[in-house]
């Protein structure tokens, strides 16, 4: 699974920050789908008590969060800075 590959270069910055329009929100979906997909291959190594499995599928999972809240925050949406 290649969680950056959803990131493609002219859909991670908008003209308007804080903007949300039908391109955002599919990229949005991409990215929550590969986390779901990710999280599923967790949820099944852990169960079947594999546990190689479990910590290369736990990293992706952990990276599809990262792209996840990455695009959200190059799109202005990000948590905001304490």
């Amino acid at each position: 699974m290649e969680i950056i590959s959803i990131l493609r270069p002219r859909e991670a910055t908008l003209s308007i920050r804080g903007v949300i329009d039908d391109r955002v929100l599919a990229t949005y979906r991409e990215l929550l789908d590969a986390e779901d997909a990710a999280f599923y291959e967790v949820e099944h190594a852990y169960e079947d008590g594999d546990r190689e499995h479990f910590q290369s599928d736990l990293a992706l999972w952990r990276g599809a969060i990262e792209a996840k809240l990455k695009y959200l925050d190059s799109c202005g949406l990000g948590s905001p800075s304490h």
